[in-house]
């Protein structure tokens, strides 16, 4: 037991880190794009209209959900609150089960 307890939390790990990875590849090229098309924008219209700002605000919302997965922000979406609703349930089927949840 004690051996699928660690490769579990191994699990877990490996898949926090992946997602810690992913945040920080799309952090990185979100700046380099962002660079360079205020880059274009400035160098065609001096920043005159910053169109460039659409994208950044566009991109920047779906980076912004990325890094609450990555950091666990929201503690309803974390794997801790759904083991807890798993063992909830299952102990609410037992005791549906046994007879002892409803009156029927």
């Amino acid at each position: 037991m004690e051996d699928h307890s660690k490769d579990n939390k191994y699990m877990r790990a490996k898949e926090k880190v992946e997602r810690l990875r992913k945040f920080y590849t799309s952090l990185t090229a979100y700046l380099f794009v962002m660079a360079l098309l205020a880059g274009i924008n400035y160098y065609f219209n001096g920043l005159s209209y910053p169109w460039f700002l659409w994208a950044a605000f566009g991109w920047g919302i779906g980076l912004l959900f990325q890094a609450a997965k990555a950091f666990e922000w929201n503690p309803v979406a974390s794997k801790d609150w759904e083991e807890r609703k798993i063992r909830e349930f299952m102990e609410r089927e037992e005791r549906n089960e046994k007879g002892m949840g409803r009156w029927e």
